[in-house]
Formats: structure tokens, sequence, C-alpha cells
């Protein structure tokens, strides 16, 4: 895959990031039961297919998501992918979710992450989601800021962040990267926040371009009906009436335009979150090496002005 630059940073990555939300497990915000013998094979496959960074975060399974990552990592001989991942998001022993960006916590998560990962070094940390109070977030920044003096990460990046809260990080370290959600099912950031990242030569790395599965074209009502009651996916109203009717017409408009390419609607999902020039990167997912395999040639096709205005309906 062709690489492409990464905001103001050094790190040259490719379209298709491997997104690690779903092979943490169950928890508040999971996919249900993984097998991690499957999780490191669709983490292998990708590398094997070009993908040169992957995308964690330390609550992903509580711990476990950036655990299964340096385990496969472990076992992986082939050059070092790039390792993105966040904080701000904390756990009780009970698992209940909280959110922090106090300077001890992230410090106390850092540490953790770097432990779980087996770093020195994370390539790229991120704040997951800003504060509902401004100054926290300020705070929150500021000490990834710090982090960054220190050597303990390469870059520093949002994810979820508003242009305002953009404007304010900026004003006390320069932001590398944002990571908003964006897709067909999610066009929002393309109206503001991708032109502001344009201009300030902020990466963008969008996730859920297949909107979590959605888009995929495997996706049918029987299997939304059969999706284990601690997959937060069943609380998501994209896969509930009445969107989901107009959701499923999508996926029938991505096949009909994925079959003039031998592509799945799932990697032409792709393909048109890439082709915003804003857009750096996406993140896919995969929970297993067929998964992996069966998504990545979204970074390489590319949609005509036509096919896009056909898809968007």
């Amino acid at each position: 895959m062709t690489k492409r630059p990464l905001g103001n940073s050094s790190l040259q990555i490719s379209p298709i990031g491997f997104g690690a939300w779903a092979i943490g497990g169950n928890w508040q915000f999971g996919w249900g039961a993984q097998n991690d013998t499957d999780s490191i094979a669709a983490i292998h496959r990708a590398l094997e297919l070009g993908v040169n960074w992957i995308d964690t975060a330390a609550v992903y399974g509580l711990g476990h998501s950036e655990e299964v990552v340096a385990r496969a990592l472990a076992g992986w001989s082939g050059p070092r992918p790039h390792l993105f991942t966040k904080c701000g998001m904390i756990w009780s022993d009970k698992g209940e979710i909280a959110y922090s960006l106090k300077t001890a916590s992230i410090r106390r998560e850092m540490e953790n992450s770097l432990r779980r990962l087996r770093v020195q070094t994370i390539d790229l940390y991120q704040i997951h989601w800003p504060a509902d109070d401004l100054p926290e977030t300020e705070e929150g920044w500021r000490t990834l800021a710090a982090l960054q003096k220190e050597g303990k990460v390469r870059w520093i990046g949002a994810s979820n962040f508003t242009v305002k809260e953009l404007e304010k990080a900026r004003q006390i370290a320069p932001v590398t990267s944002l990571q908003p959600p964006y897709s067909l099912v999610r066009r929002d950031a393309g109206k503001e926040l991708l032109p502001y990242c344009a201009r300030a030569n902020i990466g963008v790395l969008v996730y859920s371009p297949m909107a979590s599965g959605l888009l995929t074209g495997a996706m049918t009502r029987q299997r939304i009906a059969a999706l284990p009651p601690e997959d937060w996916r069943t609380r998501n109203p994209e896969f509930q009436e009445p969107k989901l009717a107009a959701n499923l017409a999508l996926v029938e408009r991505l096949r009909s335009v994925g079959l003039r390419h031998g592509c799945s609607p799932g990697e032409v999902a792709i393909a048109w979150t890439l082709r915003n020039p804003a857009v750096t990167g996406a993140i896919v997912g995969a929970r297993n090496a067929p998964q992996a395999e069966g998504v990545l040639r979204g970074a390489t096709l590319q949609l005509t002005a036509a096919e896009a205005a056909e898809i968007e309906g």
C-alpha cells in the first residue's frame, strides 16, 4: 500500500490501519466474546497485506486488547508496525467505566499501556474523549505534551474532539491527528471537522468506516437479531428501525458498485471515506484472518465521482 504522511509527524502510514476495538472481548462497550488466537491471526494477516499501524485503547477489553496486540507482535517476524493507543477512559474493579483527563490518571494509564504493549515508547498517544469540562480537556492535553517531551510518546493526537476543542489544544501543543467517526452512515465530520483538519495539517484517522460492521454486506436482519446481548451494537440505533431499513438499502448500493470492481460492500464503504482528501487513514477492525483479508482492497479502490454519487443516493 502507498504510504501517507500523518499530519505534522514523521510517520508514514498505510491508508488502512488495524482497529483493535472488537478483539478486546467482553466489556461494557464490547462486541461479545472473542477468541484470542483468531485475533492474533487477524493482526498477522493484516500486517502481511501491508497494514503498518495498529490502533487500540487501554479501555478496549479493560486492557485485554493491548495485551493481545503485544502477543501478536511477539510472534511477528516482519517489520514492526506503528502502535497507536488512547487514554481517558478508566474502569473500576467491577468493570464500571469512568472518564478522567487528570494528569495523575493519564500518567497511570500511560505506564500501564507501556507495560501491556511491552514497549518503551508509544508512536501515537491519543485522548479518547474530551472531558465535559474544557479546563480538564486542556489539562489532559498538557499532560500528553509533557509525555511527548519526556519521550514516552512520539506524537500526540485527539479522538472525538470538536473544532473548538482542537483550537484550544493547538494553543497548548501541536495536534498530530484527529480520530473522528466517519462513514456513509455518519457523514457529519465531512462538513466542518475534516476541512478544518486539512487546513491545520492535522492527520485524520477515521473510525467505524463500515459503521461497526453494518456496511460489510454480511450483516442481515437475522444476524443482527442473533447478536449476543453483551454486544454493544444491540443498543445502537443504526442497527434498529427506522434506520435499519435505510442502512440495508445503502448496503445494496455498495454491493452493486462493488460487483463492478470485484470488491465487497465493506471495501467500497472504506474507499468512500478514503476518497475525502482530508482523510489520512481508515481504522478497520477484523476478528479473524478471513475478515482481515476481505476488507483491505478498500485501500486501493478508486471510486469515480459518479459511483460516489450513486452510493450516496
